[in-house]
């Protein structure tokens, strides 16, 4: 391997080329690439191939996003504002799991995520269920 390629396997590594592509479009083998590109800390453990696309904005501060290549695209800034957005837009979980039920002791009317199985509507109405039994 000579210079030129060194060069041009450090730039389509930045550019977020894989060892693949970058191994065909220099007619070198698979396994030299990722030899060197760990060598030369360029491997896809190394997250320093960062991108900034127009637009993209953290969903709650709005501060911009920057995005590592070839990982899932970010859309908050920290855990904190993942949060933060999440608990002010309950509206956006997608539920799928929830039943409908009637309490056995009090008669109320509530609802159990994910849970086909709940009987009693709270703890203080399990309790005066097993009082009832012993009685």
């Amino acid at each position: 391997m000579n210079q030129q390629q060194k060069e041009k396997i450090i730039k389509m590594r930045r550019d977020g080329l894989s060892y693949s592509k970058i191994s065909t479009a220099l007619g070198i083998s698979e396994n030299t690439v990722k030899s060197f590109c760990r060598r030369n800390n360029l491997g896809s453990a190394n997250k320093e191939f960062f991108f900034q696309r127009d637009g993209i904005l953290c969903r709650q501060c709005r501060t911009p996003l920057i995005q590592t290549a070839g990982v899932k695209q970010k859309r908050f800034c920290s855990d904190k504002c993942r949060m933060a957005w999440w608990n002010d837009h309950p509206e956006a979980v997608n539920r799928k799991a929830i039943y409908a039920f009637t309490c056995p002791i009090c008669g109320r009317d509530f609802e159990s995520y994910g849970n086909k199985k709940r009987k009693y509507c709270s703890r203080a109405c399990y309790g005066r269920s097993k009082a009832v039994r012993h009685e």
